[in-house]
């Protein structure tokens, strides 16, 4: 049985939609991996942050996407957060939103 991929709200998916049509191709080959394989997906498609806490990494030619997901019982992945990366490390702000969130989910 494959993963269920939700998202946190509509923005996330607005988010994510408003990439770059290349990194947003990426991403949708990706999201495929993620559906097939669940938590065997691993570097360089995606990457594990602890506490259940993971990123899926998509890329094109004019930049690089981050999404932060997690997993939940019944094979459902939630994509926390997203945005187009713009330094080499991940800002601390887009961490502690997807932080915040991924607590939300797990504990209401």
């Amino acid at each position: 049985m494959a993963f269920e991929i939700n998202y946190f709200h509509e923005r996330v998916y607005a988010e994510v939609q408003s990439w770059p049509v290349d990194v947003l191709a990426d991403y949708a080959r990706l999201v495929e991996l993620l559906t097939e394989h669940g938590p065997s997906l691993r570097l360089p498609h995606s990457r594990a942050f602890g506490d259940g806490l993971f990123e899926l990494r998509p890329r094109g030619r004019t930049g690089i996407g981050r999404a932060f997901y997690c997993f939940l019982q019944g094979k459902k992945v939630v994509v926390l957060h997203a945005f187009i990366k713009k330094s080499q490390q991940t800002p601390d702000n887009e961490l502690k939103m997807a932080r915040k969130r991924l607590k939300e989910v797990m504990h209401g």
